[in-house]
């Protein structure tokens, strides 16, 4: 970038954008591969899924009576609670998967059945940690003598933009390394499909959709077919896994291009969720934890973003580390308030669906309990 570009831009008022660096990836050396190795895709773009949520927000205003999964707490508790025993709350999740952070946030432990491939990037809500301990400990106990899961990123310690990803901002997302035949993780640009050892991954994607609270997996269509096959021959329900695979934005595995070499995992964190909305008017009296989430627009400065939320640019030099003024598109900023939030998207309330379950599974369970389907 020359001098003379610099000052130019300065001039105007114009944001600069900054050199970009190259993504990493969840399993980037897996990922890549020449140019020239290119894959086919099996799906046109209108099919693919979009790891998105934030245009579900809901008009700031009051949050509502909706309280489902943190109705031990009243609003006085809840104050008394964000005001004087924050760490007593548990998690919260704030905001979106894609618009978000993370506040008390959980860290994934280190267990033989799992390696942490990012320990630092290791955080998310107490519930999607709970759910991947329980995913990857009874895929060990399946297969003991398997190589352990591999889990590369959930999100920073305080949530928020992680580069290069749209989501893994409110600790809600994970990417899970594929199993492979012989335990042997191929080398870049290998084609995965048939190194995959679909045993594991088919248990790993049933546990995680019939024991924990998953909202969507998103994976490439042609793992996906490989995965379906396999589950059939093995006399699974067909209808279970006709649902598990069924067509459309709203199913439960979508295809994604780009997930050749991982599962990423979206969990409901039902109490986390919850409380994320019940404190977003109390944010307000926790000055460190007064933040909105703002992606850069083209046009805009740090000026012009201090303006629309009433700060200063100091404020959001310092809560981002900043040395200088410059921004680039797509950028994601903490941006400190210093009065309650009249910009911050509010999510719907939360609602868990019943899970996904074989009709064997349904049909044992009202066994049980004396409920007949």
């Amino acid at each position: 970038m020359t001098m003379h570009f610099l000052l130019i831009c300065l001039a105007i008022g114009a944001p600069i954008r900054s050199q970009v660096l190259p993504p990493i990836g969840p399993f980037e050396a897996e990922m890549a591969r020449p140019a020239a190795a290119t894959e086919p895709d099996d799906a046109d773009e209108g099919d693919e899924a979009d790891d998105g949520e934030s245009e579900l927000a809901e008009p700031t205003g009051a949050v509502g009576p909706d309280i489902r999964y943190s109705a031990d707490l009243s609003d006085d508790e809840l104050q008394r609670r964000w005001t004087d025993d924050l760490e007593s709350l548990g998690s919260i999740s704030v905001g979106f998967a894609d618009q978000g952070r993370l506040i008390n946030a959980a860290r994934m432990p280190q267990d033989d059945a799992w390696i942490l491939e990012r320990p630092t990037l290791a955080y998310g809500t107490r519930e999607a940690v709970e759910a991947l301990i329980n995913a990857f400990r009874a895929v060990r106990k399946q297969f003991p003598e398997s190589a352990p899961a591999r889990l590369s990123h959930i999100g920073n310690e305080d949530g928020g933009y992680l580069r290069p990803h749209h989501s893994h901002q409110s600790g809600r997302d994970a990417d899970i390394g594929f199993f492979y035949r012989n335990d042997k993780v191929p080398g870049r640009g290998v084609r995965r499909e048939k190194l995959m050892d679909p045993a594991r991954n088919w248990a790993l994607v049933k546990t995680l959709i019939t024991q924990s609270d998953v909202q969507v997996i998103l994976v490439d269509r042609g793992i996906q077919n490989i995965l379906r096959a396999w589950a059939l021959a093995k006399g699974e329900d067909r209808d279970f896994v006709d649902r598990v695979f069924a067509r459309g934005h709203h199913a439960l595995v979508q295809h994604a291009r780009h997930h050749k070499d991982h599962f990423h995992v979206r969990f409901y964190a039902p109490r986390s969720q919850e409380l994320g909305r019940r404190v977003q008017p109390l944010l307000a009296q926790r000055p460190e934890q007064n933040l909105v989430m703002h992606k850069v627009r083209g046009g805009q400065t740090l000026g012009h973003i201090a303006r629309t939320y009433d700060t200063t640019v100091k404020a959001i030099q310092i809560a981002n580390h900043m040395r200088g003024s410059f921004l680039h598109l797509g950028q994601q900023l903490r941006v400190p308030l210093r009065k309650p939030c009249t910009h911050c998207p509010l999510p719907p309330p939360v609602v868990v669906p019943p899970r996904c379950l074989p009709a064997s599974t349904v049909a044992s369970a009202s066994a049980e309990t004396g409920v007949s389907e």
